[in-house]
């Protein structure tokens, strides 16, 4: 074939035909993703909505895995923490939060660290829900045949303050401090609850790193879209403990896709401003 014959045939494709190829290239890869954490040939999205929205099943699967989760930027294991994490401080989303508990656990997530994962957000989103993400993980462990979970009791009930301070130290150095400190004129009780409870009893508990702590935090507080200052000093906190720009970058478009745009977009303003702040 001659180099006309070429050019014909290129310009024989339409502008539509293109953007349908496009379009089914990110619904494979988004469906042989969804498989991957599903565990499921037929992911239900697409049949659960066949009656009423299939355009939405269908990009789910196109643009939720297709495009938004299909990069090596986070780890599977990674992306499942965070969405865990932030489906369960939003508290609007059960069936989901089943689904990415089910997902969490198929990629590699042990029970134990989703355990610690909901727990988690009982520091941000408070304790009912962490309490409503347990009722799920227990529903989610108990439907897996064979699935071997013990609950941690760390045991540790003395020195929380002193364990706090020094956890708080390891995650916002400075940062850590200036919070505590602006609150001593009007609120203690609120530094040190922060420092015993939130560092001293739930950083400190074994079970899951530091940096997928953050980078839940991160997710968490993201997704909630009410704590901007806080997303700041845990964006610091997650770089502080091994997490990169990449990931932090990653991991607040991944909110997108759970929490929407609006969300994502504040969230990358605030890691703008941590990357400026520390360039400085």
């Amino acid at each position: 074939m001659n180099s006309a014959q070429n050019s014909t045939t290129a310009s024989s494709v339409s502008p539509a035909a293109a953007a349908t190829a496009d379009t089914d290239e990110r619904f494979e890869r988004g469906l042989k993703l969804l498989r991957e954490v599903g565990g499921e040939e037929r992911p239900a999205v697409l049949d659960s909505l066949a009656d009423i929205a299939p355009d939405l099943g269908r990009m789910t699967v196109s643009f939720g895995y297709g495009e938004l989760l299909a990069n090596d930027r986070l780890t599977l294991r990674q992306r499942e923490v965070a969405t865990v994490a932030a489906l369960c401080a939003m508290g609007t989303a059960a069936p989901q939060l089943r689904f990415h508990i089910d997902g969490a656990l198929n990629v590699g997530v042990t029970p134990a660290e989703v355990v610690e994962v909901i727990l988690h957000t009982a520091v941000y989103a408070g304790i009912p829900a962490a309490l409503n993400g347990l009722t799920v993980a227990r529903e989610a462990f108990g439907d897996r045949p064979g699935l071997s979970y013990e609950p941690t009791d760390t045991g540790e009930r003395e020195r929380r303050y002193e364990r706090g301070l020094a956890k708080l130290a390891e995650v916002d150095g400075h940062a850590g401090d200036a919070v505590i400190a602006s609150l001593r004129d009007i609120a203690p009780d609120l530094g040190r609850y922060i420092i015993e409870f939130a560092f001293g009893d739930i950083y400190s508990r074994p079970g899951l790193d530091l940096k997928s702590r953050e980078l839940a935090t991160v997710a968490l507080c993201t997704a909630l879209g009410t704590a901007a200052p806080q997303l700041r000093v845990h964006i610091h906190g997650l770089l502080n403990v091994g997490g990169t720009r990449e990931e932090v970058v990653e991991v607040i478009t991944q909110m997108a896709g759970y929490a929407g745009f609006p969300a994502a977009l504040n969230g990358v303003a605030a890691a703008r401003e941590v990357f400026a702040e520390r360039d400085r």
